[in-house]
């Protein structure tokens, strides 16, 4: 375990573009500003500006003005977040600053989600809905005190809707894409319908129920679809088709400050896999029949959430939550009569599965002087993980069909808030991990606020976190005569260390101008990586799971909003710069290890009509051209390194947003990826972001410009 190390902080310094001489005195300042209140790593609610941390807010307005379906639609145009979308298994994961999604924490309501492959990390985001989410709050940075593991680059909190202000709401909701170019009432295209009502039974107790179906026929770009029975390989779909259902409910009480609710939500999904091999069974004297050998993933989760807050002894305020997940991938095989349009041999297994209970729970408002806080917190979690063969990378166990494992952790952390004045604010806190599996562990931190007035913040921060291995480093065992990649029960944490600093002003001019700049500086280091490392050449490759790799980050990112009567702007720029070191481990070759950097950029207009009722938006997003070291062997079997080059990419986004006959009904139409990106050129092999291993080719991106039309009916009465 390694010690947390001294580092010098990054210096800055920021020149904010507004012009103080234009400013309106503080009275006028204050009676314009509005509060946001954000939740995600306080103690309790409270205002943007009191926060230690960098909170970023999606708003539910920013989601419907997208026609954002889940987590995935929204995602893609925010700086130094990476949506990576793979046609081949249908999933969408999130990149943050080159890591990859096992660093970054995904929770709903301050909950880590189950995934297949662990809890809150590797989210497939296509599966998170927002149709019931109030807001999202971002954090980006350690947050491993708050948040435990695999916190590193940051965390990202769903919030949803607990409450409204009318007694009965009612909407239901019809929304139809084009696949690229691609569109037909049933077979082609992306098909949405949704249902949500809700109700205030009295002043104290609030329901709500919502379902969702999302239909996803598939790309077909240049293959053929299903139904083709030619074997020249263009059978099937180039981004295979998907359907899911999702259904959700909620139970709110509310009395004085005690508050309680209860939160279920199911969710379903098909995922087709066409093969694109065609078998003829001969049928004479008769045209001979096809079939194909064809496989269907089925995904199911059920989330539980019990939630309690309020005051002990009048003063002492509190927080808990118990947790009950589990989701189940099944793998589907059978053969599929394609002339008849029959499937026979249906054979079921299940292909992966976590089941986890989880609580979590904090006492804060221990002292009656404000200028101190105390919290007091833990997190207890029990994880059960299972994988098949079927998987393709676990071997059977004592013939008992798969790898069985549980892992546990149980946290203890404290964490202080100290006003040293009214500008100056302190965070420290420290964590103590008990691992059921690897060593304890620990994460400390500090922050601290500085308020100079004018609008004028800054914020530092300093913390130590760490990531647990996931099932597949720990378990996997994939060994025949053409292959021998194994994982490595005797792996241990990584562990990072993160260095941020920001200057935040906000401008408000007698005119109703508004101006937000921001510019932030961060360090992140991970030690002790864990990467798929070749071991071995002779008598053949072997592969193996090793802590052996470094990873450090270098960001600077600037970020500009203005705001004016009916029209908003906004724009930002980061550069991102990643140095690995990639290690051959008992083959003895290190790669280089200078910074590689990437600019990315993003950029938005809003302009509101309030005499139409309507909004027209457009968003862009510019992800530069990334570079990173990956290991490979040439003809005599001797390690080289290499550097891969995956290119840069622009997206274009349109939408108009209008209400008609008092609110009752809602359109947005619109058009996303209008640059029309489908494909872009990789010389990386293996999953980016570290790369043992070598190849290369195009990386499917998107499917190129769509249009969508989404129609809301909303009843809503007191």
């Amino acid at each position: 375990m390694h010690i947390l190390k001294y580092k010098p902080i990054l210096f800055f310094s920021f020149l904010t573009c507004s012009l103080y001489a234009q400013e309106t005195p503080k009275t006028s300042i204050d009676t314009t500003k509005l509060s946001e209140v954000v939740i995600t790593g306080q103690f309790e609610p409270q205002s943007l500006k009191k926060s230690v941390f960098n909170v970023r807010v999606i708003k539910r307005e920013d989601i419907e003005r997208r026609a954002a379906n889940n987590l995935a639609d929204v995602l893609n145009q925010y700086l130094n977040i990476t949506v990576r979308p793979s046609g081949t298994d249908g999933r969408s994961t999130v990149s943050m600053f080159g890591l990859d999604g096992q660093y970054f924490k995904i929770l709903m309501d301050n909950v880590p989600i189950v995934s297949d492959s662990g809890l809150g990390n590797n989210i497939d985001l296509t599966q998170i809905n927002l149709d019931d989410v109030e807001r999202i709050e971002i954090i980006e940075g350690s947050m491993g005190v708050t948040h435990g593991a695999n916190a590193v680059t940051g965390i990202l909190n769903i919030i949803t809707k607990k409450g409204s202000k009318k007694r009965y709401e009612v909407s239901a909701t019809v929304q139809e894409e084009t696949v690229g170019n691609e569109y037909a009432i049933f077979n082609k295209g992306r098909h949405i319908q949704a249902f949500k009502a809700s109700y205030n039974i009295n002043n104290n107790l609030y329901v709500s129920v919502g379902a969702n179906r999302n239909d996803f026929a598939g790309f077909f770009d240049n293959k053929r679809g299903k139904n083709y029975s030619v074997n020249d390989s263009l059978r099937g779909y180039s981004w295979l088709p998907k359907q899911q259902i999702i259904t959700n409910a909620l139970v709110s009480y509310t009395k004085g400050t005690f508050r309680a609710f209860y939160k279920f939500d199911y969710f379903n999904e098909n995922v087709d896999y066409y093969n694109s091999i065609v078998i003829p069974i001969d049928n004479y004297p008769f045209e001979p029949t096809y079939y194909s050998r064809d496989i269907r993933y089925k995904t199911n989760r059920n989330f539980h959430l019990l939630n309690a807050s309020g005051h002990l002894f009048s003063q002492l305020a509190y927080t808990v939550s118990a947790s009950y997940q589990k989701q189940k991938r099944d793998q589907e095989r059978f053969n599929y009569y394609i002339l008849s349009s029959q499937e026979k041999e249906n054979n079921t297994i299940t292909y992966l599965s976590r089941e986890v209970l989880y609580s979590t729970g904090s006492v804060s408002n221990f002292f009656k002087d404000k200028r101190y806080d105390l919290q007091l917190g833990y997190e207890a979690v029990t994880e059960k993980g299972f994988a098949s063969p079927a998987s393709g990378t676990f071997r059977d166990e004592e013939q008992v069909g798969g790898v069985n494992r549980t892992l546990g952790n149980y946290d203890f952390y404290a964490s202080a808030e100290i006003k040293c004045t009214d500008r100056f604010s302190l965070r420290p806190g420290y964590r103590h991990s008990f691992q059921s599996v690897f060593e304890d562990q620990n994460a400390m931190s500090l922050g601290a606020r500085y308020l100079f007035g004018k609008g004028l913040e800054a914020r530092a921060s300093v913390g130590k976190s760490y990531r647990t291995p996931n099932f597949d480093e720990l378990y996997s065992y994939f060994v025949d005569s053409n292959h021998n990649v194994q994982g490595n029960e005797n792996l241990t944490p990584e562990s990072s260390l993160s260095y941020e600093g920001s200057i935040k002003k906000e401008t408000f001019f007698s005119s109703g101008l508004k101006l937000n700049n921001n510019l932030i500086a961060s360090y992140i280091e991970v030690d002790d990586r864990i990467s798929l490392i070749l071991t071995s050449v002779t008598p053949s490759f072997a592969y193996r799971y090793m802590n052996v790799d470094k990873y450090k980050i270098v960001n600077v990112a600037t970020s500009h909003q203005l705001a004016y009567k009916n029209f908003e702007a906004a724009a930002g720029l980061s550069l991102v710069g990643v140095s690995q070191l990639l290690d051959a481990g008992a083959l003895d070759s290190i790669s280089n290890s200078d910074f590689l950097y990437v600019l990315n950029g993003n950029a938005s207009v809003g302009y509101n009509v309030p005499k139409w009722n309507t909004l027209f938006s457009l968003y862009y997003k510019y992800t530069g051209r990334e570079q990173l070291y990956q290991q490979n062997t040439d003809v005599s079997n001797n390690i080289t390194y290499s550097k891969a080059i995956i290119d840069g990419y622009s997206m274009l986004d349109a939408s108009v947003k209008t209400s008609f006959l008092e609110k009752k009904l809602d359109l947005t139409f619109g058009a996303r990826n209008l640059l029309n990106m489908k494909n872009i050129n990789s010389t990386a092999g293996g999953s980016v972001g570290g790369v043992h291993g070598g190849g290369s080719g195009n990386m499917l991106l998107a499917y190129g410009t769509s249009f969508f039309a989404k129609l809301t009916y909303n009843i809503n009465f007191n």
